[in-house]
């Protein structure tokens, strides 16, 4: 480093003071012009990541991935709606090698067979029963501070302070697993040291829209529809249940769609992005 600094010091001045030229980085010695990032440009993550199993969102994460080492907060309209569909490829990886995928509070009892469908095993499951806020609060703490290797820690916080989050985020980046918080739609008013912030909502054909709030590099505007069947339906869907929207009227496709649609207000995406 010193080196490049003692290069830029005796770099040729321009020849004109008065005249403002922006800076060339590719003058600059190859390692470190590689090594700078642009604000326009998504961020490379400085740890590992765990593919989310679909190409088109792994392209606009930092990384190419679900990060570890730092929190991922997933928010939703209502509770288990698209969380395992979402992560369900990822946490499928994870299970293959081994992983255990702790759940800290999931509202509603996981339901085994449609997770076996999903590739992950019953016996990779560590379902952890905690009641109230405090309770799920401090035991996604220590799981976070155990730093179990391999798995994935899912934690269901949806009264979690930005404080908190923090905390939490503090203990995650001496975490190797990928470290996922379920959170209400509204929660993206609210401000959170989360890296990585989603809005996962339902769209129509059995896609998933994906909303990224917040990544490290530029904001970005729409959304990511991916497909996403549950378990083996496509095994068994007909061409037709494939596509149910091509069976509704005009009406019944705008309602299906807005269940799943993202708020389309840059007010809204602005604060996500604190």
């Amino acid at each position: 480093m010193s080196a490049a600094l003692q290069w830029i010091v005796n770099a040729e001045p321009p020849a004109s003071l008065g005249t403002s030229r922006p800076f060339d980085v590719g003058q600059l010695p190859s390692g470190i012009s590689q090594a700078i990032w642009r604000g326009t440009e998504v961020g490379q993550a400085s740890q590992a990541v765990v593919s989310t199993g679909f190409e088109a969102l792994d392209a606009q994460l930092p990384g190419g991935g679900w990060p570890c080492n730092a929190l991922t907060e997933c928010l939703q309209p209502q509770p288990s709606l698209c969380e395992w569909r979402l992560l369900s490829p990822a946490l499928a990886r994870l299970v293959a090698n081994n992983g255990q995928i702790l759940l800290v509070g999931p509202p509603k009892r996981p339901h085994v067979p449609g997770l076996v469908k999903l590739g992950i095993a019953e016996k990779n499951l560590v379902w952890i029963v905690a009641d109230t806020p405090a309770e799920r609060l401090w035991t996604t703490e220590q799981l976070v501070k155990a730093n179990p290797r391999g798995g994935a820690i899912l934690a269901w916080l949806p009264q979690a302070r930005a404080e908190q989050i923090r905390r939490l985020q503090v203990h995650a980046q001496s975490c190797d697993c990928p470290v996922f918080l379920f959170r209400p739609e509204a929660a993206q008013l609210d401000a959170s040291p989360a890296p990585l912030r989603v809005l996962a909502t339902l769209g129509i054909d059995w896609q998933l829209q994906v909303h990224i709030l917040k990544r490290k590099g530029a904001l970005m505007d729409g959304v990511i529809s991916i497909p996403s069947i549950p378990g083996t339906l496509a095994n068994v869907f007909t061409p037709r249940l494939m596509r149910p929207s091509l069976l509704l009227s005009k009406t019944e496709v705008s309602n299906v769609h807005a269940l799943g649609r993202v708020a389309n207000q840059p007010r809204l995406r602005q604060l996500a992005a604190h």
